[in-house]
């Protein structure tokens, strides 16, 4: 007996399936860069031109990378949805209408349920955009468009089960969707503005001003404040600095934990020096209609923890630290 020979189940032989599943799909996405030209424009024409949606529809596995196309569209600034193809075909098809344009997925270009829909979307006047792999096929000859996602193989052992080719379908939607948002100048705005429940919409769309410090959780002293009663403030404020502010209210300076650290080193009298000799002067300060991501940004960029919030006209309106925007998910 031969123990030495592996088996579908040894470690060996799985981890080489693995791998060359992962270079048969790289190789097909690889592939669909050479055919990224004129019919790719063409789509992307159609897409932009449209005064009603996009509409994605597909059978099977296509059905299913025609779903979260459809969702990568809409996410991107192109609105758009999912139309089962079955279903189009048993009163869903009202759902499509003049203005729409309608992206067609089908590997064979043979899919029945999508052949029978072309009629129909031909009289309502909306355009097809197929995406097949077959080129020669009834989809895409009766399509006005057709997006060739072909592979050579697919990574299944007996080259059946959809996997290169739906990975390449799936990768030209995103090819689709990035070029439409680029040429909306979709903005990271927009995109926060329609994930407005998620971290990334908290990174986008939360200013300064929901999650500062105000009233009397703000630490403020002025300049001629005694550095203990400085410390005190600090303390009493738990924000890891404080400001000093002049008669109008403007800062003019910080004084935090490192400055204190700096001030004991210099054995300093507590009572009788003013915070004017000991804080920092000109300190980093952000407004309160900035994105809190700009806050981070600010604090990382300059290895600061906390930030005095200031108007356009430099006077103290707030403070926040590094455990507010924690607090607040921005982090």
């Amino acid at each position: 007996m031969n123990t030495a020979a592996t088996t579908p189940s040894d470690p060996a032989a799985l981890i080489a399936a693995g791998r060359r599943t992962i270079d048969i799909e790289t190789r097909a996405v690889a592939g669909l860069a050479e055919r990224i030209g004129p019919d790719f424009a063409r789509a992307c024409r159609l897409c932009l031109a449209a005064t009603g949606r996009v509409v994605v529809t597909g059978l099977g596995k296509s059905g299913h990378v025609g779903s979260k196309i459809a969702a990568t569209l809409a996410s991107t600034g192109t609105p758009s949805f999912f139309l089962h193809a079955a279903e189009a075909n048993h009163g869903d098809l009202g759902m499509i209408s003049r203005g729409d344009v309608v992206i067609a997925i089908s590997n064979s270009g043979e899919t029945p349920e999508l052949l029978t829909l072309l009629p129909h979307l031909k009289r309502l006047g909306a355009p097809v955009i197929a995406v097949t792999g077959g080129s020669t096929s009834t989809l895409a000859r009766d399509a006005d468009v057709n997006l060739d996602v072909s592979v050579r193989e697919e990574a299944c052992p007996h080259n059946l089960a959809p996997t290169a080719s739906t990975t390449a379908t799936l990768a030209m939607g995103d090819a689709l969707a990035i070029a439409l948002l680029e040429a909306r100048g979709f903005t990271p705005e927009d995109f926060a503005r329609s994930h407005p429940g998620g971290s990334l919409g908290r990174k986008l769309l939360l200013h300064v001003a929901d999650c500062m410090r105000r009233g009397a959780d703000l630490p403020r002293v002025t300049v001629d404040t005694p550095l203990s009663a400085g410390l005190l403030e600090m303390s009493r404020k738990g924000l890891g600095l404080t400001a000093v502010v002049d008669a109008d209210e403007r800062v003019v300076g910080v004084f935090t934990d490192g400055d204190l650290r700096r001030v004991l080193d210099r054995q300093v009298d507590l009572h009788t020096t003013p915070m004017s000799a000991v804080m920092t002067r000109n300190p980093r300060s952000i407004g309160p209609q900035a994105l809190a991501a700009e806050a981070v940004n600010l604090m990382e960029q300059h290895r600061i923890t906390a930030l005095p919030v200031v108007d356009a006209d430099g006077r103290l309106v707030g403070a926040l630290n590094i455990h507010d925007l924690l607090r607040a998910g921005v982090v």
